[in-house]
């Protein structure tokens, strides 16, 4: 499993993290390229030209790649790194998260409410249970992961609320195939750069996280 969460496979192309330096699964890693005028790039769609630079999804790693200057080594140039770097790769991975989810929802294979979500799960349609780390955790408990699913609840209730064009959501589920894996992935990403919050990450116990 690489350090931002993601569970290797055998046809998940690898890159190298410029500060670990291990091979891991490209989707468990953030990919930056060198800019025109120097600027060090988060490429979080992997569609920018020029060379990548590979960093693990996890917040300790890209501190760490500021703070030895790493960019710099690996570009053998100098470069420009903005202020406040991982939180704004924090935020842009959180607009690409909300973003896919409501493009799932509007695809009609998305859910929100305990209602609705129960009974995806319970028909087997679900594949993605979401919760909201600032849901109560007794409400949260009485949903279970889709069998062969995964679960996440590092959103919080408003972030959630963007994703389904609502004040707040506690409860939501994706369904099997369209961009299901892609919030999944990029989920798992998120969790890797979040703050960590009195120690621990938002994850709920017992359950089959991303």
């Amino acid at each position: 499993m690489s350090r931002g969460g993601h569970k290797k496979t055998k046809d998940d192309g690898e890159r190298r993290c410029i500060v670990t330096r291990d091979a891991e699964p490209r989707s468990g890693l953030i990919r930056f390229v060198i800019g025109p005028d120097g600027q060090v790039v988060p490429d979080l769609a992997e569609k920018l030209p020029g060379r990548g630079i590979w960093v693990s999804a996890d917040r300790a790693a890209l501190d760490e790649a500021v703070k030895k200057k790493l960019f710099a080594k690996v570009a053998r140039a100098d470069v420009l790194v903005a202020d406040g770097f991982v939180d704004l790769i924090e935020q842009g991975l959180l607009k690409r998260v909300v973003h896919l989810i409501a493009l799932t929802r509007k695809a009609g294979e998305a859910v929100c409410g305990f209602e609705k979500v129960k009974g995806w799960i319970a028909e087997e349609h679900a594949i993605v249970l979401m919760q909201a780390s600032d849901g109560s955790e007794r409400g949260k408990g009485k949903l279970r992961t889709p069998e062969g699913g995964r679960w996440f609840g590092h959103l919080t209730s408003a972030e959630l609320g963007l994703a389904f064009g609502r004040e707040s959501v506690i409860h939501g589920a994706l369904a099997r195939g369209g961009l299901s894996d892609k919030v999944v992935e990029d989920a798992a990403r998120l969790m890797g750069v979040r703050e960590i919050n009195g120690g621990e990450r938002s994850a709920g116990k017992g359950k089959t996280t991303i």
